[in-house]
């Protein structure tokens, strides 16, 4: 595989160095640039340019960079039409003509749309294009278009989630990039989001992974006119249905205050500030659905949720193409019985708090007409802090109940800083992008006394009776650890223009994480093009490929660091019965400890992923048809290679320690999917987007954390991938109809997902409980589908009837999530010993209806 990937990076610097040779010998033109603007002067990121010659000439197009200005090379003398689109204006449509010298910088000033326009649902104008930005499998929604769509508590990145593929998602979780820069969370309220992306450029070398495991969002600036939105959201038990498992409605209410206000500080016209403030207050319960010796438990369990975000920024316009801003945002979150629900007993809950603050800061300019730069970076900290609400030792019956205390008390700290570069710099058909990307530098801090208590394992509700745990993990020690994680990456990217009608992608990125050693190995080739046969060019044939590298998050690397058999003991029995009372902390401090450790020959692992396909222009709308391949190459396992050795599994190779587990990158994934897009148009009263997704995954590990079943015998562990789902469908649109008449509408169908049996017994010794029936493999059985219907009505009232475009308005919603209260079932039992086998034991929430009143000016 190495020598494939060395061979695909000789071929992208062929590739670059053969077209940079290619340009030097194109035809004489001028350049004409300019810039993008909205009615407030601030510059417009992301807006489609298109530039076409009066008649039947050739047309070209662009997006605008992060500096809101655009470039065309080589225009010959003549008659043009420059057309700029973007979600929420007007489009611009300006006549150009070039002479015998070279154009003027032209100044593009949007207008802001009426109602019926900003009625949309893409970000970007529904026409194919051979931009590498403009691939129409993207899913790409404006803040304003998301007001008009169900979104749950205005939580828009959980609204976007349900088109992202599970398989491309890293082992710390989905990517958020927020303007351009890797970060936790948005930054801002809702209301202060100027658009959110998903597979927006896939094969982009600017970041670290694919484009359907990272979600982009696009944050708005200050403006030098006064402009604010209110949001108030409501919902009440009384309102919504009863969940399949639970005895009675839960009482819940959840209350939303969030805001947005903008405009100039003082009276100065190129100094702005914005401030936004989401305050969150949720009564919500936990639905408790276990069985104990006494037979079935089933209750709702408060577990209230408190949130207060607040950021501010100031905004400072240099020029035109020259603007800086820096911020500061605050969140703390407060919640009580956190983890209680399902099996889990309210006496095994714990409340946890969480104190973030972050400065972050902005800066981009034009420092000449063909050299672009943005630099941001964001310096932050937090304090999370987790305690339990019972100090007794933790017990577990396997899918049957848990019970004791939750064993679940930490302090988590950090101290971190990010910090993206990007040059972009534009020279006759080369657009060339490169930088320096640090996701992650940080100190972070641990003071770990979970299972301090200890924690029983049983296999059934006998065994629990009759006082035989199969294991007993238990910790001491010291728990305090400070460690620094970095990450670090740098990138180039060249966008050739081959052709008018012929665009040509290559990249190269280079990634490094420390407490790993294969540095020299991690270069990440991208590859990429768009081409549009014929004169119309209303089609468009689009592929690409790309290696993108994985990384293992902090907890792994906190694991190696304090299980170390010295500084944190950490000892997994089995066996050891259940005497009353508990044993104290003596009695196991003569058992050997466990380690965690990193396999010797450990590599980062990375995934292939490869895509074909065609777009297809169809009046307002475009369609697309897209095979998408992926091969996860060593992917991250857990190993107790210390495990007791067959065939009696009775004794451990080395007796001075138990679990030896081992971080591994030796498990592989394979991933083929066909998915069909729309994005556009359907009717003159529809306007969304819609993807259904037919896809096969498979795999050997469930990830860093899993372990296989038998740790000598690994051939029952390819099967399903936990995530593998056959059939997906989801849709995000408006209807239309009437001044009255305003509907968003969400659909989300899918295929049920797999689960694995097991025997619940500890088959093998090594204090898992997760040993299979012979010959079974993971993932042998499959859960039931789901399907749900979403819809918000709303209607606007202008405040100022002689205002009706720019004054204020009230906005009053009503939301209804899974209208139909069809009962979807998740969480099915693959446990034999469990009572509960082959059932599911929770469902996706019932019908809940939110109301909504907004106020903007």
């Amino acid at each position: 595989m190495l020598r494939i990937r060395n061979l695909v990076i000789f071929m992208l610097l062929f590739l670059v160095l053969a077209s940079m040779g290619l340009s030097q010998s194109t035809s004489a033109g001028f350049s004409l640039v300019g810039v993008v603007q909205d009615p407030t002067s601030a510059v417009v990121q992301g807006a489609k340019v298109v530039l076409k010659r009066a008649g039947d000439g050739p047309v070209w197009s662009t997006t605008m960079d992060l500096a809101g200005s655009f470039r065309f090379e080589k225009v010959l003398v003549g008659d043009y039409e420059l057309k700029v689109q973007y979600e929420g204006f007007k489009t611009s449509i300006s006549r150009i003509r070039v002479g015998s010298r070279a154009p003027a910088p032209v100044k593009i000033a949007l207008q802001l749309a009426n109602l019926k326009q900003q009625v949309t649902v893409s970000a970007e104008a529904t026409e194919v294009s051979t931009d590498s930005a403009q691939n129409q499998s993207a899913v790409s929604m404006s803040g304003k278009g998301l007001e008009d769509l169900p979104v749950f508590d205005q939580d828009y990145i959980s609204t976007m989630s349900r088109f992202l593929d599970q398989g491309a998602v890293a082992t710390g979780g989905v990517t958020l990039v927020v303007d351009g820069v890797e970060a936790n969370g948005p930054g801002v309220s809702p209301s202060a989001i100027q658009d959110v992306k998903i597979n927006n450029d896939p094969y982009s070398a600017q970041y670290s992974r694919p484009g359907r495991g990272r979600i982009e969002i696009t944050t708005n600036s200050g403006s030098p006119e006064y402009h604010g939105t209110f949001n108030f959201i409501f919902r009440d038990f009384h309102l919504n249905a009863r969940d399949a498992f639970a005895v009675t409605r839960p009482p819940e209410q959840r209350r939303i205050y969030e805001d947005a206000l903008s405009g100039p500080l003082g009276r100065s016209k190129t100094t702005s500030f914005l401030i936004s403030l989401d305050r969150q207050e949720l009564d919500q319960q936990s639905i408790v659905f276990a069985q104990g010796p006494s037979g079935p438990i089933q209750e709702n369990v408060p577990s209230p949720q408190r949130r207060l975000f607040a950021a501010g920024r100031i905004h400072h316009n240099f020029s035109d193409t020259n603007d800086f801003w820096v911020g500061y945002s605050y969140e703390e979150r407060y919640t009580q019985n956190q983890g209680v629900g399902g099996f889990v007993l309210p006496e095994a809950g714990s409340n946890s708090e969480f104190r973030e603050d972050e400065i972050t800061i902005n800066h981009r300019a034009m420092i000449t007409p063909k050299l672009v730069h943005q630099l941001r970076f964001l310096v932050g900290q937090y304090h999370a802090p987790v305690s339990s609400v019972n100090p007794d030792p933790k017990i577990v019956v396997l899918d049957a109940f848990t019970g004791g205390g939750a064993q679940a008390d930490q302090l988590r700290t950090e101290h971190h800083f990010d910090m993206t570069e990007v040059l972009s710099y534009q020279q006759g058909r080369h657009q060339v992008k490169f930088g320096v990307d640090i996701p992650d530098v940080s100190r972070r801090g641990l003071d770990d006394h979970t299972n301090f208590g200890g924690t029983f394992n049983f296999s059934s509700l006998e065994d629990y009776q009759n006082h035989r745990p199969y294991s007993f993990i238990y910790q001491s020690g010291n728990g305090h650890l400070v460690f620094v994680e970095k990450v670090l990456a740098g990138f180039v990217q060249d966008e050739i223009q081959i052709r008018p009608n012929f665009t040509l992608s290559v990249g190269l990125r280079y990634y490094w994480q420390n407490y790993f050693h294969d540095d020299p190995n991690n270069f990440a080739p991208r590859l990429s093009f768009a081409y549009a046969p014929g004169k119309g060019r209303k089609t468009v044939i689009r592929g690409g490929s790309g290696f993108f590298y994985d990384r293992t998050g902090p907890g792994p690397i906190a694991d190696t660091l304090r299980y170390n058999g010295q500084l944190l003991l950490r000892y997994v029995i089995t066996n050891p019965g259940y005497p009353d009372p508990f044993p104290p902390a003596g009695s196991v401090a003569s058992e050997p400890p466990g380690i965690v450790r990193l396999d010797p020959g450990l590599g980062i692992p990375y995934t292939v992923q490869f895509s074909g396909g065609v777009e297809q222009q169809v009046h307002k709308s475009t369609v697309s048809i897209m095979y998408i391949g992926s091969r996860g190459v060593g992917n991250f396992r857990s190993r107790d290679v210390n495990a007791p050795l067959p065939p009696n599994y009775d004794a451990r190779p080395d007796s001075s320690l138990s679990q030896v587990r081992q971080i591994e990158a030796a498990g592989r994934q394979v991933s083929d999917a066909l998915e069909l897009s729309f994005r556009g148009d359907a009717t003159k009263y529809f306007t969304g987007m819609a993807q259904y997704t037919l896809s096969k995954a498979y795999n050997n590990t469930s990830g860093i954390g899993s372990f296989p079943a038998n740790m000598y015998n690994l051939s029952g562990e390819w099967g399903q991938a936990n995530f593998d789902q056959r059939h997906r469908f989801n849709m995000l649109g408006t209807f239309t109809v009437g001044k009255l008449f305003k509907l968003g509408v969400g659909l989300s169908l899918a295929s049920g997902a797999p689960y694995t049996v097991t025997t619940g017994r500890d088959e093998y010794h090594t204090g898992l409980g997760n040993a299979r029936p012979p010959g079974v493999p993971r993932n042998s059985l499959q859960g039931s589908g789901s399907a749900s219907l979403d819809l918000r009505w709303s209607h606007d009232f202008f405040l100022v009837k002689s205002k009706r475009e720019k004054g204020p308005l009230a906005t009053i919603a009503l939301d209804a999530f899974n209208l139909t209260n069809r009962v979807n079932y998740v969480n099915y039992v693959g446990t034999l010993t469990s009572p509960f086998f082959g059932q599911p034991v929770a469902s996706l929430p019932a019908r809940r209806l939110q109301f909504g009143l907004r106020f903007r000016f």
